[in-house]
């Protein structure tokens, strides 16, 4: 077993969510109000006046910034850095909602009193360390004025106090908490180059010997950075395996990672492994499952698909009784490490596209996944920047999925099947087929026209591509002889 996690608090990344649905069009005014009024609590609680004037400021704050024509360009120079990075918090440059957050010079100055207070008791800390203590009060003077940092909101500050302490660290554990803190940090500012640059550290990090409860942190840590950069084949695996062994609360709720990891199976797993993985999943079914689905998920009495980390050698000589695959019941209920109480979430419209997806209910697909987009492609500042590219491949992966089944069929029967018009349906497909994403050919000259499907000849390919690499083999190798005998004619 290794350490406690430290540095595992802060920053609190449901703020930059709050932020988010302050800034997105698609959000309900109800939703956006909570947004505010939770937003300013946190920010008085928490003394966050560097985060305050990050938002707030009426120039240089990027809620007043963005989308103000010549207004934001002057406010761009003044905000440096931080100016580039706002798009990873707020949803929109144009935000149309009247709501914002205001400004009170009087709360500002009083905060950054109370910050300077609490720097100039940080440092006092230190000093005495310094005189009378050794390396290890001194690092832990250190870390309090990092977390400082990063509770406030700084994050330029935050990101230079914590990396003087990973260099000034020797424990291995503690190297690697204080980089999952620097992760946290990336992606409460949207800043997708410090995050993929420090997942990298990390996972050398835990490489060298890290204990299995880092390994498992950082699998969630890695698999949400994948899911914001669009990598959703290779967060995929990373996130449901995380479902049976999640304690990174710090990094979001047990709900938030069920819907990431289901929508990321959904779209880019294969259909076997998206039976086991998704659809037969314990932990999904605990959550997505009907009422004795559900209860069987829960009593363990469904065994579950990859399970735990396959480097837990231990587990292989435990009783067959003891190593019964049960849903992880400590994720569903409370924890003290949650920064916020997790809300109800409905996950009807979710459980409804695995289901039709698998089973070929194709016109309640199209409507899970219209409900889908609405309720949490459009509200999650994770899932926001890619929703039409993932509706795009969802809609892909039904018609490949209905097509591969058929070697013609009548485009006015698939229309009828998926719920759409013909006409809808035919330009949708157009698309596909001219990008080669679906090998069909639509005639739509004699009737009401017929989608036929042009089925790859794998052994064809694979004869075309010896072919292709031998003609680029031989060129080589004439370049190669070419060179050599003018080698020696220079010798000669």
């Amino acid at each position: 077993m290794g350490s406690d996690p430290q540095y595992a608090k802060w920053p609190l990344l449901p703020l930059a969510q709050h932020v988010f649905t302050l800034t997105n069009p698609y959000a309900a005014r109800p939703a956006q109000q909570a947004a505010v009024k939770n937003l300013q609590d946190a920010i008085t609680e928490h003394k966050m006046a560097p985060f305050y004037r990050y938002l707030a400021h009426p120039t240089e704050g990027v809620l007043n910034s963005v989308g103000e024509g010549g207004s934001n360009t002057a406010a761009a120079g003044r905000l440096g850095r931080k100016s580039s990075i706002a798009a990873g918090m707020i949803a929109t440059h144009k935000p149309t909602t009247s709501l914002s957050l205001p400004w009170d010079e009087n709360l500002y100055q009083q905060l950054q009193a109370e910050n300077e207070k609490e720097l100039e008791e940080f440092q006092k800390e230190e000093d005495e360390a310094v005189e009378k203590a050794g390396d290890t009060e001194i690092q832990a003077a250190k870390g309090k004025r990092a977390e400082f940092w990063a509770r406030v909101g700084d994050k330029e500050k935050a990101i230079a106090a914590h990396q003087d302490l990973l260099e000034k660290t020797g424990i291995l554990g503690t190297k690697i908490d204080l980089v999952l803190a620097l992760i946290r940090l990336g992606l409460f500012f949207g800043d997708k180059q410090l995050v993929q640059k420090t997942v990298e550290r990390a996972k050398s990090l835990v490489e060298s010997g890290g204990d299995w409860d880092r390994r498992n942190r950082l699998k969630a840590y890695e698999g949400l950075h994948l899911l914001t950069v669009r990598n959703y084949s290779g967060a995929a695996p990373l996130l449901l395996d995380s479902l049976s062994t999640f304690t990174s609360y710090e990094l979001c709720t047990y709900s938030n990672l069920v819907v990431y990891a289901v929508l990321a199976g959904s779209v880019s797993l294969k259909r076997v492994d998206f039976k086991s993985k998704v659809v037969d999943a314990p932990e999904i079914k605990a959550i997505l499952g009907d009422g004795e689905d559900k209860l069987l998920a829960l009593t363990g009495a469904i065994s579950a698909g990859p399970g735990a980390d396959a480097s837990m050698q231990d587990a292989d000589s435990a009783p067959v009784a003891a190593r019964t695959a049960v849903v992880n019941l400590t994720t569903l209920g409370s924890s003290t490490e949650q920064p916020e109480a997790e809300m109800a979430v409905d996950f009807d419209p979710l459980a409804q596209l695995v289901s039709s997806l698998y089973n070929g209910r194709y016109k309640l697909f199209f409507q899970a996944l219209a409900l889908v987009e609405e309720q949490f492609l459009t509200q999650d500042r994770y899932l926001h920047e890619h929703k039409n590219w993932f509706i795009r491949e969802m809609r892909l992966r039904a018609y490949q999925q209905l097509l591969q089944s058929y070697r013609v069929v009548g485009l006015d029967s698939m229309a009828n099947d998926f719920g759409v018009t013909v006409d809808f349906l035919d330009r949708d497909l157009a698309k596909f087929i001219a990008a080669g994403r679906i090998p069909c050919t639509i005639d739509r000259v004699n009737g009401k026209g017929v989608i036929e499907t042009n089925r790859p000849d794998d052994k064809n390919k694979q004869y075309q591509d010896v072919v292709r690499q031998g003609d680029q083999l031989i060129t080589k190798l004439q370049k190669y002889g070419q060179a050599v005998r003018l080698r020696g004619s220079e010798r000669a």
